[in-house]
């Protein structure tokens, strides 16, 4: 058997903590297709990572007392930090895992702070779909909203995704 082919096959049981997945090439999303993505909890640990990280150690994520008497009256999270564990949320849903090629473009709006505590997933509708001049190979795009405990979108973003076809992995 194709060695490709077996790692992708071995993917299937990858996304959604074990659960069986199956796998979406270009050819299988139809626009309107929506995907939830498990959710996650925001942690002290993971601003602190993040800020050691990029090296951003602005004070509204990283000191209780000066965000005590700023405009949100708590630390936040950073902004790209939300946008980057909202990649990861996504490939732990599991259905384009091995089949994206790679990210095209990403465009993210900041809606609302995410807070220390907050549980956040993502919601994922395919919104465009295009050929390219490769035929292995199509491109996709996601209208993807993280949205927290008390169902406010709290970033917006529209991702551009290459995303392989079927016959990219026949044997």
């Amino acid at each position: 058997m194709d060695r490709k082919l077996s790692s992708i096959e071995e993917l299937k049981t990858r996304g959604n903590g074990g659960e069986i997945v199956e796998l979406k090439y270009f050819e299988d999303v139809e626009i309107g297709d929506e995907f939830i993505t498990p959710a996650r909890t925001i942690t002290e640990a993971d601003v602190v990572a993040f800020a050691a990280l990029s090296g951003d150690y602005n004070p509204l994520h990283t000191d209780e007392e000066f965000s005590k008497k700023h405009v949100f009256g708590q630390r936040i999270a950073h902004g790209l930090l939300g946008l980057a564990i909202t990649g990861g949320l996504k490939s732990r849903e599991g259905t384009f895992e091995g089949t994206v090629v790679a990210y095209v473009k990403v465009t993210c709006q900041f809606k609302a702070p995410i807070f220390f505590g907050d549980t956040v997933f993502a919601r994922c509708t395919i919104t465009q779909k295009k050929d390219t001049s490769k035929t292995d190979r199509g491109i996709i795009v996601q209208k993807v909203e993280l949205i927290n405990q008390r169902h406010e979108i709290v970033q917006e973003s529209e991702d551009t995704v290459l995303l392989l076809r079927r016959e990219a992995f026949k044997v």
